[in-house]
C-alpha cells in the first residue's frame, strides 16, 4: 500500500471512529426509570458537550448536591425525541439547536435552553475544507463544483447558504455520511466540504485536506460578526416542575463545568475520553467551543439565534417562524 492509499485509509478509519463512536449505546428501558432524586441528561458524543462531561468527571454536580446520570444517544434527534417523550430530563451541550426548536414548536414551552454553544472565527467549529492539493483560493472558484456536507437538513441548509453567500454560485451540495467526507475529498469525488470539527483537524493531521475558511456560518450566513449558536443544553418544562428541588444545584454544577472549560482550555479536553471517540492526539488538537451560560444571555445573543432561526424559516425548514427569546431558561 503506497503512502497516499495508507493516508486515505487512516483518514477513513479516523472519521469512522468519530462518526461511529456510539456503538456502545445503552438505551434499555431501565436507563430511563423514573427517579425524583436524580436528573437524567442525554448527550450526543461530540466535543461541544465538554462542560457537561467535565462537570460529571470533576464532581461538580455531586458537590452541588445533585445526582446526574448521563445517557448516551446516537444522534441529536434521538436525544430530543427522548426529551419530548419524558424519558430524560434534558440534554447536554452539542444537541442541534434547530432540532430542539422544532420539537418545542410542537409543544410550545416544553424546552428551555440552559447553556448554548457557539462558534465564530475565534471559537472554530465549522470550516470549508479543500483537498490538500487543491489550487482553489477563493469561494468563487467553487462555483458549479461539488460540495460535501454531513447528513441532515440542518447541514444541507447551512452549506447551501454559505456557498451562495460566499460567491460559489450554483455549487452542488451533496450529503455524505461523516465517515465518507474525507475519503471523498481524497479521491477527488468532491471539490470541497462544509464540515464541523473534528473532521477538519483529522483532515489536516492526515494531510488529506486544508481549510479554505473557518467560522463560515457566522461570516457568510449570519453576518455582522454574530456568533453561530449551533447547539444547546436544555431542560424540559416537566423536569423544571417535577424536579424543581434539583434544578438550582444542577445549574450550579453545569456553570462550574463551563467555567472550568473556559479557564483550562484545551486541558479540559481530557474529559472527552469515555464520552466521545475523541482522545489522544486528536483531543489535543480539537478546538474548544464558545459557551453562553443561562445567566449570561444578552439581547445580542438572542438576536444572533433569531437570525439563524429566520434563515431556517426562509428556507422552509421551519414551517412557521420561531421566537428565539422564548426558548431561553429564566429563573422563576
Amino acid at each position: 500500500m503506497n503512502t497516499f492509499q495508507n493516508s486515505k485509509r487512516k483518514s477513513l478509519v479516523s472519521a469512522l471512529k468519530i462518526a461511529m463512536g456510539v456503538a456502545s449505546l445503552n438505551l434499555c428501558p431501565s436507563a430511563f426509570a423514573a427517579d425524583e432524586k436524580k436528573l437524567l441528561i442525554g448527550y450526543w458524543p461530540i466535543a461541544a458537550g465538554l462542560p457537561f462531561f467535565t462537570a460529571v468527571e470533576r464532581g461538580f454536580f455531586k458537590d452541588a448536591g445533585v445526582t446526574v446520570e448521563a445517557v448516551k444517544f446516537a444522534s441529536p434527534s434521538q436525544v430530543v425525541e427522548a426529551m419530548m417523550a419524558g424519558r430524560i430530563d434534558g440534554c447536554a451541550n452539542g444537541v442541534a439547536i434547530t432540532a430542539l426548536a422544532l420539537a418545542d414548536a410542537q409543544e410550545p414551552g416544553n424546552i428551555k435552553f440552559t447553556c448554548v454553544n457557539f462558534a465564530n472565527e475565534k471559537y472554530v467549529l465549522d470550516q470549508v475544507i479543500l483537498p490538500i492539493g487543491s489550487p482553489v483560493k477563493e469561494f468563487s472558484e467553487l462555483s458549479g463544483k461539488k460540495i460535501a456536507c454531513g447528513p441532515g437538513i440542518n447541514n444541507v441548509t447551512l452549506a447551501k447558504a454559505i456557498m451562495h453567500n460566499a460567491g460559489a454560485k450554483d455549487a452542488k451540495v451533496i450529503e455524505l455520511p461523516l465517515a465518507q467526507i474525507l475519503p471523498a475529498l481524497s479521491a477527488g469525488q468532491v471539490d470541497a466540504a462544509y464540515v464541523l470539527e473534528p473532521t477538519g483537524v483529522i483532515g489536516s493531521q492526515e494531510k488529506i485536506s486544508r481549510p479554505l475558511a473557518s467560522g463560515v456560518v457566522s461570516k457568510y450566513v449570519l453576518g455582522d460578526n454574530l456568533p453561530w449558536i449551533g447547539g444547546a443544553a436544555a431542560l424540559t418544562a416537566t423536569a423544571l416542575k417535577t424536579k424543581a428541588a434539583l434544578i438550582s444545584g444542577y445549574l450550579s454544577g453545569y456553570t462550574a463545568g463551563v467555567n472550568y472549560v473556559r479557564k483550562e482550555g484545551m486541558k479540559a479536553n481530557q474529559y472527552l475520553a469515555g464520552y466521545t471517540a475523541i482522545e489522544g492526539d486528536l483531543a489535543k488538537a480539537v478546538p474548544i467551543s464558545g459557551y453562553i451560560d443561562h445567566q449570561e444571555v444578552k439581547p445580542a445573543d438572542v438576536k444572533a439565534l433569531q437570525k439563524l432561526f429566520d434563515v431556517f424559516a426562509e428556507k422552509k425548514v421551519f414551517e412557521n417562524p420561531i421566537s428565539a427569546g422564548s426558548l431561553f431558561y429564566k429563573k422563576g
